[in-house]
Formats: structure tokens, sequence, C-alpha cells
């Protein structure tokens, strides 16, 4: 059995982390998947997808400023959109997570969560949720 499902994501600011477990959560759950995976995948080039804590607000941000250190804006970049830095942050974190369903649920950690990761922002995105497995 397969099931795929899209949903929007907004930011409101370039760089944001928003927490889409409730979405992701849903479309596992709608699918009727009983045992499989979910692959969650973003299709843009300057955000991206990743599990992370989702207990801490502060977790967020602190990998936002180290994704800054490791990829800051610099002038000598050249892509004329003004966004490499973007590009890199996405590269790193990256576009796509699979995830286990099991009992019909996501198999996540208590303290974790998943994340959609705007690195160009503001935007309106699309997230693609493909649930595979047996009902």
């Amino acid at each position: 059995m397969t099931y795929l499902t899209s949903f929007s994501v907004r930011s409101s600011k370039r760089c944001e982390w928003i927490d889409v477990s409730a979405q992701v959560r849903a479309a596992v759950e709608a699918s009727g998947v009983k045992e499989g995976l979910c692959v969650v995948f973003v299709p843009h080039t300057t955000a991206a997808i990743t599990v992370n804590e989702r207990a801490d607000a502060d977790v967020p941000r602190d990998a936002s400023l180290a994704l800054d250190a490791i990829s800051p804006d610099r002038p000598e970049f050249l892509h004329g959109e003004g966004n490499s830095d973007a590009h890199v942050k996405t590269s790193l974190v990256g576009p796509s997570i699979t995830l286990i369903v099991s009992e019909g649920k996501l198999l996540l950690g208590t303290w974790q969560g998943v994340w959609f990761c705007e690195f160009d922002g503001p935007r309106e995105r699309k997230v693609h949720a493909r649930i595979l497995g047996e009902s």
C-alpha cells in the first residue's frame, strides 16, 4: 500500500524552523498504513526537513546559529539571487527524511519532532509525505 499527500508551510522570516510533526502524523493516520515507512520530502532548494528536539525552543535557534556560522552570507558569493548561504544550509540539512511507521503511528523519540527548515523566507512552501507499508 502507498499513500501520497502534500501540505503547505508558510514562513514569516528569512530563517525559521517550523514544527510540522502534527501534519506528518496526520498524513500517516490518513494513509491507513500500520507498519511501514514515511518519507517526507521538501521540493525546494532553499528549504529542508529534519528531525530534532521539539521540547525546547532554543534548540532550533541554536541550530540556526550553528548553520549561520558554517554558511554565513558572504559578499564573495556569485549567485545572482543573493541566497547562496540558504542553498548551502539546505544541502547540509537535506531535502528528505525517512521515518518508521509502527502500529499506525510515527516512531519518534520522546523529545523528537519533524522540523521544516526555511532558509530563504518568508515564503509559502510545499511538503510531500509518501507513506508505504502494510495496512
